[in-house]
């Protein structure tokens, strides 16, 4: 079975064409398909002969003999002339197993029999089989898909078109999607200028606008905010877990504050987080890599302060 393969060993993927294809009823051959690096079709009472000859004016009578209506006649003769018809730069996709599966498929038929259950009537061989990953080597899971695409699982028949066929193509060439790039680049600039704002706070603001972003995050206060605690201005606790966390709030602040207050933070077994945040630091700040350590200041400062929703409230505060 065709999986995950490795950077740059593929290149960008494009298409004439984009079939979603159903490998069987509740897909009975997909692991035959996937495992042989093949496009399994049913349909057992249309002869092969029929389909390579072109005759679809006898399928289509073929079809309505067993359908309930001309117009799903129309359709399944549709399905078997897409499957007979479409040129190898015609991209095959389905769903199994929680993943996106995607193929190229050599234009020759093979007719199978009208007997073994197990496999289709007839089928196509893939290119170079199946493949279940982008072309970086990322899984291509259903639940990272968007409902667009996945909402063609829901077609009753087994070959239809797909609604979205340059989404298909982003996710397979590794692409971002232009809304969630052009998202990123004006939160990354609403954040930025959330930062300005923060920095113009006066600094009882400040510290009133961290104690906000913890308590709508979850956090409860269980001392008071600044004082005279030498290393802390606030202490925290999340009442669904009971972790607690060391709060230092600096407007200012260099690596030897920023390291003083790890020093603190490491003596007391009691804490579980320590987050030290400043507004205008002196210098680029650094923490070693720990789950336990948390450093608020420029963007992740002002990302902060959005996800709180403090927005309007830090307009507010620099009127």
């Amino acid at each position: 079975m065709a999986g995950c393969f490795g950077v740059g060993v593929m290149g960008a993927i494009s298409s004439s064409a984009i079939r979603y294809i159903k490998l069987g009823q509740g897909d009975r051959w997909a692991d035959v398909s996937l495992q042989r690096g093949e496009i399994h079709f049913g349909w057992r009472v249309v002869p092969h002969d029929m389909c390579v000859r072109g005759d679809w004016g006898a399928v289509q009578k073929i079809a309505l003999a067993n359908s309930k209506s001309a117009g799903a006649a129309t359709r399944l003769m549709r399905e078997v002339q897409n499957f007979y018809t479409l040129d190898e730069q015609c991209l095959w996709i389905a769903f199994v197993a929680g993943h996106m599966w995607w193929s190229f498929a050599k234009q020759e038929v093979f007719w199978l029999g009208d007997k073994d259950d197990h496999q289709g009537a007839r089928k196509r061989k893939t290119v170079d089989g199946w493949h279940d990953a982008d072309i970086a080597g990322q899984p291509l899971l259903i639940d990272h898909l968007s409902s667009k695409l996945t909402q063609v699982m829901s077609f009753q028949g087994t070959v239809c078109e797909v609604a979205v066929p340059e989404y298909v193509l982003r996710k397979i060439n590794a692409q971002e999607e232009p809304l969630i790039t052009e998202s990123r680049k004006i939160r990354s600039e609403l954040a930025g200028l959330a930062f300005k704002l923060i920095q113009n706070l006066h600094w009882a603001d400040f510290e009133a606008m961290v104690d906000l972003i913890f308590a709508r995050s979850g956090w409860q206060r269980i001392g008071e905010v600044g004082g005279n605690q030498k290393d802390v201005d606030i202490m925290l606790e999340q009442g669904a877990t009971g972790e607690k966390a060391f709060v230092q709030i600096k407007s200012k602040a260099n690596q030897a504050d920023l390291d003083r207050s790890l020093e603190s933070f490491r003596a007391r077994a009691i804490w579980d987080h320590c987050f030290f945040v400043c507004h205008s630091p002196s210098g680029l700040l650094a923490l070693s890599p720990d789950k336990k350590l948390h450093l608020w200041t420029g963007e992740a400062l002002g990302n902060a302060a959005i996800r709180a929703g403090l927005f309007d409230w830090l307009v507010e505060r620099s009127r």
